[in-house]
């Protein structure tokens, strides 16, 4: 199993598109977190600012790990 993570990470296109979606997840967590602030009160607040927190925690963890993952050889 260890070596289908190390061929899926491998490829720099995939580690691009894996990082575009970590940018995504931000994305939508600082809409969210905006929108929550402004428009909401109550429970639906934060309920959304815990979905925009896990977003943001996920979107971390991808980009530490998309990082940590050295450069690619070619």
């Amino acid at each position: 199993m260890n070596n289908e993570v190390e061929d899926m990470t491998s490829d720099p296109m995939t580690n691009m598109w894996i990082s575009f979606f970590a940018m995504g997840l931000m994305f939508v967590s600082v809409v969210l977190t905006i929108f929550t602030k402004e428009k909401l009160s109550g429970f639906f607040r934060y309920l959304l600012l815990t979905i925009s927190f896990i977003c943001i925690m996920v979107a971390g963890f991808i980009i530490f790990f998309t990082v940590f993952a050295g450069p690619t050889p070619e």
